[in-house]
């Protein structure tokens, strides 16, 4: 079932075509992946399926009733209240009936007044009245379904937690298509696997931006690839995508190749003169012009950054030690007892939830913070550029190109002298965007950004912190690549699983509690290796469990027990012997004429007998199951 088409739609803002006669057609359950760098419309092509921007030229076509809900990358909710009121946030008008009904019935007590309840049969009367208790229910199935707390305030959440909350905001709209732009970005590890579960198992039409290959290779029925303004559609996964795409540009640039050889040749013919006028060339000359008409159309491939480190001397062979290091914030321990010895040469990643304590292990492992306990030795003549996550190194005020040259025109980078424009252009900085305040950059180009400021100083120690966030694919394969030929130590912070596999050779992984574990390989090794612990400790256990059971098993009686089972049945027999006289006793009415205290004797040895037997009963039959394993 066709959802929704675009046909021929432009679009621009002043410049070239953000996009130009697109065409899309959207079936019903298809999950389609939207890629494409940074700044090429992508955010805005979701914005013309939602319909919240309408294009400059082309037809849309929507079936009857569409709805749809529309999950930005960012999202701006200072004064939000509960995660109730944030999510029911998303019925439009019914939301201020839902909040008021849900507050009354948490205020309700047995000693509520009558103006309470007088309004609390109001409420629920316009509920009645505009079919709010559908859309209340659908709150409350996608609240349990996102495990999602009601009356938790939104501000007091994680970062994870709050992207959580406001897909179940675009959910309770109930969409026909489910529109998201980054949801993975600034998730850790834990977030992006439960978004990618939720993702894999709904029945959503999805149209979703991602930089996370892993996600788009998992989910994705279908690429999208925005490029210059051209929309092409490529089915399959990820990994499909991009080895055709490559075979699709090797044979762009041998048509372009061939075109220009061709223009070439005839610009060289028209330059002859009178000879290229005559009458009968007059079809060349407008073949000619044609060339040129389409040679000034054709969009040039976007260059890519051209990013190289530049690299100091060799360290030491050992970075960093450390020995039994602990350390605490406000009482909770980030790290607990934690040894490790990092070499020349080593790609270390770190890994755990937000909050964990990895860029506190990044300081402390640099010596920028002191450890409670333990002891952290430092190698010799380190060089180490750090990338930090908030990007603190930036100035916001200051020009792009000021942030990198400090105020100088000409750099030396790797031992040559460059303008700083030029240098700026390898990280894709045009010379208007070098000149432009930091305040106004894009976060993905912040990050590339603080690459090309790091990038000028010698180092032998590359910190990366988060580096991946915002970044287009292209360059986050761009930055393994010359990750991956740094000669020098590399310590990485990441929740991109792709590039954690791709670069790391072992891994810290934070397991809660303060404990810090060693994992040689990437993201997947660590997995299969905790997997087979898990496994391992499983299988222990139930050996440990058999062990104890089979103990049990072939225990045998010994001598004493033996005679004690050989002894039972005699014993209880003249027991039994014994109890039938005392009732034949008791049975006779004379028996009752005889003092009080024989006739209480009697009865207590009644009562002794009854308990005796059962005893010996429980114990003949305890013996005799030993016996018989």
């Amino acid at each position: 079932m066709n959802l929704i088409s675009l046909q021929n739609i432009d679009i621009s803002f002043g410049g070239l075509p953000v996009l130009a006669d697109a065409e899309l057609h959207i079936e019903k359950g298809e999950k389609i992946c939207l890629i494409g760098r940074n700044g090429e419309g992508k955010s805005t092509l979701l914005k013309i399926i939602e319909g919240s921007l309408q294009p400059d030229g082309g037809k849309i076509q929507r079936s009857s009733g569409l709805k749809t809900a529309l999950l930005s990358q960012e999202f701006d909710l200072t004064d939000a209240g509960t995660i109730f009121e944030v999510v029911s946030a998303g019925l439009g008008d019914l939301t201020d009936l839902l909040t008021r009904h849900h507050a009354i019935s948490q205020e309700l007590t047995e000693n509520s007044p009558s103006e309470l309840m007088t309004e609390l049969q109001q409420v629920e009367d316009k509920l009645e009245h505009c079919g709010g208790w559908q859309a209340q229910q659908r709150v409350e199935t996608i609240l349990s379904k996102l495990e999602l707390s009601p009356d938790l305030a939104f501000n007091n959440l994680s970062g994870g937690f709050k992207k959580r909350v406001m897909l179940a905001q675009a959910l309770v709209k109930d969409p026909d298509i489910l529109l998201l732009d980054e949801p993975t970005n600034h998730l850790d590890l834990a977030s992006i696997a439960w978004l990618e579960q939720f993702l894999l198992n709904s029945e959503y039409t999805l149209v979703f931006i991602t930089h996370d290959r892993f996600l788009a290779d998992k989910i994705a029925t279908r690429i999208l690839d925005l490029d210059r303004g051209r929309l092409t559609s490529w089915p399959g996964n990820m990994r499909q995508y991009l080895q055709k795409k490559d075979e699709v540009l090797e044979i762009e640039a041998l048509h372009a190749k061939k075109f220009d050889k061709k223009l070439s040749q005839e610009e060289k013919w028209i330059r002859q003169g009178i000879k290229a006028r005559r009458t009968r060339n007059e079809g060349r000359v407008r073949e000619l012009l044609e060339l040129r008409s389409k040679r000034k159309e054709r969009r040039e491939k976007s260059v890519r950054a051209n990013i190289q480190i530049t690299e100091g001397e060799s360290s030491g062979k050992i970075v960093a030690r450390a020995k039994n290091i602990s350390f605490q914030y406000e009482g909770s321990p980030l790290i607990d007892n934690f040894s490790t010895t990092i070499f020349r040469g080593d790609r270390v990643g770190i890994i755990g939830p937000n909050g964990c304590g990895k860029t506190t292990l990044l300081k402390i492992l640099l010596g920028k913070l002191q450890q409670d306990t333990g002891t952290v030795d430092l190698g010799v003549n380190l060089n180490i550029a750090y990338f930090d996550q908030l990007r603190m190194q930036l100035d916001e005020e200051k020009s792009v190109a000021d942030n990198v040259g400090e105020g100088k025109e000409i750099i030396t980078v790797n031992g040559r002298n460059k303008h700083i424009l030029g240098y700026l252009k390898d990280f894709l900085f045009t010379p208007d965007r070098a000149r432009s305040p930091v305040k106004i950059l894009s976060g993905g180009e912040r990050n590339r950004l603080l690459l090309a400021k790091l990038f000028t100083k010698p180092a032998n120690v590359l910190v990366l912190d988060e580096p991946t966030n915002d970044l287009d694919v292209e360059t986050l394969e761009l930055l393994e690549e010359i990750t991956l030929q740094f000669k020098g130590t590399v310590l990485l912070v990441s929740h991109d699983r792709a590039f954690l596999n791709n670069v790391v050779t072992n891994c810290l992984v934070f397991e809660g509690n303060g404990t810090v574990q060693e994992y040689a390989g990437g993201y997947d090794d660590w997995l299969m290796q905790k997997k087979s612990e898990e496994v391992h400790s499983s299988v222990v256990k139930e050996k440990k469990s058999k062990k104890k059971k089979s103990s049990e098993k072939i225990r045998k009686l010994n001598f004493k027990e033996k005679f004690e089972l050989e002894e039972l049945p005699i014993s209880i027999e003249k027991m039994e012997k014994e109890q039938e006289e005392i009732f034949a006793l008791m049975a006779d009415p004379a028996f009752y004429q005889e003092s009080g205290e024989k006739v209480s004797s009697v009865k207590k040895r009644s009562e002794e007998l009854e308990k005796m037997l059962e005893q010996a009963f429980s114990r003949w039959e305890e013996l005799e199951s030993i016996q018989n394993l």
